[in-house]
C-alpha cells in the first residue's frame, strides 16, 4: 500500500480511499494504491465488497498533468482498471465533485456506481487530442445507450450526476459524506438491494447505421478532428469481446498519442495554466469587496454581469437615470437567458441583481475598490474621466480601463496617482467570453497587477499580462493581419472565398463575417484615428471605408460585407461588391485568382509576423501569451494551438521564404521580423522560448 490510498474494512466492507491531493490524479503512486490495495482486499476473507471513494474534493480528475510528456511508470491504467474489473469481490464506487477521463473510466470498471449530489462526470480527452483510453470507449456504450455514449465521448462534455442517472451510467445516488455512502452502498451491495454487474459481461450489438451517422457527422465538421473521428471508431468494436474491444481502443489511442491535433491542442491546455504566471503573482493583491464600473454600453453591462456572476456587488454608472435602468434591465436579460438556458437558477439571478446598483454620478464610486471604466474609445473622454475619479476613489481603489487600442500610460497620467491604473480589456460579450488582457502601464503598482490577476480567477478568466502598445496584443496583431485580407480582396479575391478558406482551416468566422458581427463602425473609427500616421509607403485598400460610408455596420444595420435579411444564410451584398469592383478599376488593378491554401499562407504569415514582433518587443511575456490570446479570444483553432505553436509546425525558415517572396509585391507590408531571421538561422522555436 502508498499513502495515497487508505484502507479500512467495517462490517465485511473494505474501503479504498484515494488520498492525493487536491483533485486525485491517478498518478504512478495512486495507480500502484489501487493495485495494492484491490489485492490486499481480495486476499482479506473478512472483506465480502469493495467500495472506493475519493478524499477531499473530487473523486478523481483524471490523468496527473504532470506526467504529460514524461516516460510511464507503470502500472499503466488499463492494467489497473482491468485488475478492478477482474476482481474477485464486487467493487461500488462512490463519485462525488469531479470523476473525469481515467477517474470515470475508474468508476466504469467497478461493478456499480453511486453519486452524490453535485457531482460531475465526463471524458474529455477528445479535448487533447485522444480519446479515451483505458476503457472508456468500450464499457460506457455497455452501460448507456449508443447515441448518449457517443455524445458524451465525442463532446468531452460533463454529465451531472441527476443525468448520469437517468442514462444509467451512475446506479443511484447516495447521502452523506463520501466514506459515509461508500458504507451505505458496501451494505446495500451485500443486502443485495444494490445490484453490480461486470462490463465485460455485458454482450452488446453497436448500431451500425449509428456508428455511420456519427462518423459522417464529425468528418462533415470543420476542421474534422481526428480524435473524437477515431472515438466512434472504438466505439464500434464495444460489440465484441471487452478484451479485444480495450485492444482495438489501445491501438487507436496509441495512434492519436503521435498526432498533431493532440499536440496543439495540449498546448492549448498549457497556455490556459501557464499564462497567469505573471511576474507580479507572488505579490499580495488588495482586497476587492466592492467594484464599480462605467458605461452602461453593451461592454459595461457584460462586465457588470460577470463581476455579479463572481459574487461581488457592482455599481455601474451611466450619464442619465433612463440609461442607468436601461444598463440595469440589459443586466438582467443576460441573467433572465442564463436561466431559460438552465445555466443558472432563478433564486441566483434574484441574488445577483439584488447586488447591482444601476446609478448616475461618478461620485457613487467613492467606496469601490475595483472601478473599470468601459466607455468608447476617445482619449480626450478617458482621460476626462479619469481626473475625476482620481478626485472621487478612496486611496488605494483600482482605477481600470477596458480601453481596446489606447495608451494606457497616458490614462494614467490624467491622474495623481498612475501606479494604481491598469488597463482591463475584456472581449465582448464580457461576461461569456473567457480572455482577459492586463495591460501593464509603465507605473502600475505590482500589488495591482496581482489585483487584476486575483480579480480575473474569480471571474473565471484567462489573463494574459500585456505590455502597452497600440491594440496591446491581440488587436495590434488583428490590425495587422486584418490588413492581407483587404488586400486579397482588392487583388481578386472575393469576400466570401477568403471566409470560407479560413473557416475550412478551423476558425468559427472568417474575417469579414467577424466584421460584420462586431459592427464596421469599430474598425472604421480606429482606422480614421490612424490615419494621420499611416506611413506614405504603406498600401492602404479604401473597400472597408467605402462600405461604413454608406451606413453599413453588418449586422446590427442589416447590412455590410454580407445582407443579413435571412439569418440563415449569408449571402454576399451585391452593392459591396460593386463597391470592390469600383476601387479595382480606379487603381487598375487586373483581378487575378487567389488558391484557398494561397489565402491561408498568406493570412496566417501576416498573423505570424506580427506576432513574433510583440514577442520581440517583450509585450507579451512569452510565445504562449500570444497562443492564449488568441485561442480565447479570437476564436483561433485550437487544435493548431494558437499561431506561435502553429508557426513552429511551418518552421521559421519556410515563414522566412514566404515573407520574402511576398515582399516582391509589398515591401512595405512585408518585412521579416529580426527575431524570424535570428529564429531561421539558428533553428531556435517559438516552444524554446517559452521554456525561458
Amino acid at each position: 500500500m502508498t499513502d495515497v490510498t487508505q484502507l479500512a474494512v467495517e462490517n465485511g466492507i473494505g474501503l479504498i480511499g484515494l488520498n492525493n491531493p487536491p483533485v486525485n490524479a491517478l498518478g504512478a503512486a495512486l495507480r500502484q494504491g489501487l493495485v495494492d490495495a484491490i489485492a490486499a482486499l481480495n486476499a482479506d476473507p473478512a472483506v465480502k465488497v469493495i467500495a472506493i471513494y475519493g478524499e477531499g474534493r473530487a473523486f478523481s480528475a483524471g490523468a496527473d498533468i504532470r506526467e504529460f510528456g514524461k516516460p510511464l511508470v507503470p502500472p499503466r491504467l488499463p492494467d489497473v482498471l482491468d485488475a478492478m474489473e477482474a476482481s474477485a469481490k464486487p467493487v461500488v464506487a462512490v463519485v462525488h465533485g469531479t470523476a473525469l477521463g481515467g477517474g470515470l473510466e475508474l468508476a466504469l470498471a467497478c461493478h456499480a456506481r453511486v453519486g452524490l449530489p453535485g457531482a460531475r462526470l465526463g471524458l474529455p480527452e477528445v479535448t487533447l487530442g485522444i480519446l479515451p483510453g483505458a476503457g472508456g470507449t468500450q464499457r460506457l456504450p455497455r452501460l448507456i445507450a449508443l447515441d448518449k455514449a457517443i455524445d458524451i465521448i465525442t463532446t468531452g462534455r460533463f454529465v451531472a450526476a441527476d443525468e448520469a442517472v437517468e442514462l444509467g451510467l451512475l446506479d443511484r445516488m447516495g447521502e452523506g459524506s463520501p466514506r459515509e455512502a461508500a458504507l451505505i452502498a458496501g451494505a446495500q451491495v451485500l443486502d443485495g438491494s444494490l445490484p453490480t454487474r461486470r462490463t465485460g459481461d455485458i454482450v452488446i450489438t453497436p448500431d451500425a447505421a449509428v456508428i455511420a451517422a456519427a462518423d459522417a457527422r464529425l468528418r462533415a465538421k470543420r476542421p474534422a478532428l481526428a480524435a473524437p473521428i477515431k472515438a466512434v471508431e472504438a466505439i464500434g468494436h464495444a460489440g465484441a469481446p471487452l478484451a479485444e474491444g480495450l485492444k482495438a481502443e489501445r491501438a487507436l489511442f496509441l495512434e492519436l498519442m503521435d498526432g498533431p491535433d493532440r499536440q496543439g491542442l495540449i498546448h492549448a491546455f498549457d497556455a490556459e495554466r501557464v499564462a497567469k504566471t505573471f511576474p507580479e503573482a507572488k505579490e499580495t493583491p488588495r482586497p476587492v469587496n466592492k467594484t464599480g464600473v462605467i458605461g452602461g454600453g453593451t461592454m459595461g453591462v457584460g462586465i457588470a454581469t460577470a463581476m455579479l456572476q463572481a459574487g461581488l456587488p457592482v455599481t455601474l454608472v451611466e450619464m442619465a437615470p433612463e440609461r442607468a435602468e436601461a444598463a440595469k434591465a440589459a443586466v438582467a436579460k443576460n441573467f433572465d437567458g442564463a436561466v431559460k438556458r438552465g445555466k443558472m437558477t432563478a433564486e441566483a439571478r434574484d441574488e445577483m441583481l439584488g447586488r447591482l446598483t444601476a446609478t448616475v454620478g461618478l461620485e457613487s464610486l467613492a467606496d469601490v475598490d475595483v472601478v473599470v471604466e468601459a466607455v468608447f474609445e476617445d482619449m480626450a473622454v478617458k482621460t476626462d474621466i479619469f481626473g475625476k475619479l482620481d478626485q472621487i476613489c478612496k486611496p488605494g481603489a483600482v482605477l481600470g480601463s477596458n480601453t481596446s487600442y489606447l495608451d494606457v500610460n497616458a490614462i494614467a497620467a490624467a491622474t495623481s496617482r498612475p501606479q494604481d491604473v491598469i488597463g482591463l480589456h475584456f472581449f465582448s460579450p464580457a461576461h461569456l467570453m473567457r480572455l482577459l488582457e492586463v495591460v501593464v502601464a509603465e507605473k502600475t503598482a505590482p500589488d495591482v497587477v496581482a489585483t487584476a490577476l486575483a480579480l480575473a480567477a474569480k471571474m473565471k478568466k484567462v489573463a494574459v499580462r500585456s505590455g502597452v502598445c497600440d491594440g496591446f496584443i491581440g488587436n495590434r496583431i488583428l490590425a495587422h493581419y486584418r490588413k492581407v485580407a483587404d488586400y486579397m480582396v482588392l487583388d481578386g479575391a472575393a469576400f466570401e472565398q477568403v471566409d470560407r478558406a479560413l473557416e475550412e482551416f478551423g476558425f468559427a468566422m472568417g474575417p469579414f463575417a467577424v466584421g460584420d458581427l462586431a459592427g464596421q463602425d469599430i474598425g472604421w473609427a480606429t482606422r480614421k484615428r490612424k490615419a494621420p500616421t499611416r506611413p506614405a509607403e504603406e498600401r492602404y485598400s479604401p473597400i472597408s471605408d467605402r462600405i461604413c460610408e454608406q451606413g453599413w455596420f453588418g449586422r446590427k444595420t442589416g447590412r455590410g460585407y454580407y445582407l443579413y435579411d435571412d439569418p440563415k444564410h449569408r449571402k454576399v451584398n451585391p452593392e459591396a461588391v460593386a463597391i470592390v469592383e469600383a476601387e479595382r478599376k480606379a487603381e487598375g488593378i487586373t483581378p487575378r485568382t487567389f488558391t484557398d491554401e494561397e489565402i491561408v499562407a498568406r493570412y496566417m504569415t501576416a498573423m505570424i509576423s506580427e506576432a513574433a514582433r510583440v514577442v520581440e518587443e517583450k509585450i507579451a511575456l512569452r510565445p504562449l501569451d500570444v497562443d492564449a490570446v488568441f485561442l480565447f479570444g479570437y476564436g483561433f483553432p485550437r487544435h493548431l494551438g494558437g499561431p506561435l505553436n502553429y508557426a513552429d509546425r511551418i518552421g521559421a525558415k519556410v515563414l522566412v521564404a514566404r515573407i520574402e517572396s511576398y515582399a516582391k509585391e509589398d515591401p512595405h507590408y512585408w518585412q521579416v521580423p529580426a527575431l524570424l531571421r535570428e529564429m531561421a538561422a539558428t533553428g531556435r522555436s517559438f516552444a524554446d522560448m517559452n521554456k525561458e
